[in-house]
């Protein structure tokens, strides 16, 4: 059987790698907009409530997705691979929750007279 350690190593490898370069270039971005006059309170485009309620509706979709893979995996297509079934569902319930938040803010913002 295939371990799952060196899977991991490379996708934290290539994950650090991935978030270096995209601060590297967000750092320089501001710095470009800061040099063209920008006001420094157009970086901060969500406030405290919009992030509790994106991270809470995220670690809800995790925790549904790990219940609904725990009882996935015990069907009979699963016995072989229950990783399958823990992963497919943490990601499709993960990113569900994060579309329910995107319609959520887009609602919110529409009240506020934004976008």
């Amino acid at each position: 059987m295939i371990t799952l350690q060196p899977i991991l190593i490379l996708i934290v490898i290539f994950g650090g790698i991935i978030g270096i370069v995209y601060l590297a270039l967000r750092k320089k971005e501001r710095m470009a907009m800061l040099e063209r006059g920008v006001d420094a309170s157009a970086f901060s485009n969500q406030n405290k409530s919009d992030l509790s309620l994106k991270y809470g509706l995220l670690l809800v979709g995790v925790a549904l997705g790990i219940l609904s893979g725990n009882v996935l995996s015990d069907m009979p297509s699963f016995i072989d691979v229950p990783e399958a079934a823990y992963f497919s569902m943490i990601f499709l319930f993960g990113g569900s929750a994060l579309v329910i938040y995107h319609f959520l803010a887009k609602k919110q913002a529409k009240g506020r007279g934004m976008k």
